[in-house]
């Protein structure tokens, strides 16, 4: 069996930002009936800082993309910054580190943290039913 190790280091990571939106108490009791009809986005993003060191940004949004007026909203943006292992890293290996690799990392304890916050806005039956593939997704962007 080979034992991967891994390229990267986690140096820290924190909650950069944290959004829940509930207009009003009518928007409130109806959210908390049509939340199954919410979808989860995911975006990635990265911003270089010095010496092998990223910051990886992954933003989960929880909203309803139907056209009722009445609609909640719920956004977590966290931040892990990471050490690069390899200073010869290509980039597709790079690419691959931070959408994969580090996702399945982080993404438990930020799924947490989520449906903590949501279930704490008032919606204690909150969970969401797929798990996200970050491997899936990484081979559906290359192709």
């Amino acid at each position: 069996m080979k034992i991967m190790t891994k390229n990267y280091e986690i140096v820290l990571n924190y909650i950069k930002d944290l959004s829940v939106e509930i207009p009003d108490a009518e928007t409130f009791l109806f959210s908390r009936e049509n939340i199954t009809k919410y979808t989860l986005g995911l975006n990635i993003s990265t911003n270089p800082i010095k010496d092998q060191t990223i910051e990886v940004i992954t933003n989960l949004n929880y909203r309803d993309k139907s056209e009722n007026k009445r609609k909640s909203y719920f956004e977590i943006s966290y931040a892990t910054v990471i050490k690069l292992k390899n200073k010869n890293m290509k980039k597709d290996e790079l690419e691959r580190l931070i959408l994969c690799d580090l996702q399945n990392d982080i993404y438990p304890h930020l799924e947490r943290i989520f449906l903590k916050s949501i279930k704490d806005a008032g919606f204690p039956d909150m969970k969401l039913d797929k798990k996200i593939d970050f491997e899936k997704l990484y081979q559906q962007k290359l192709n």
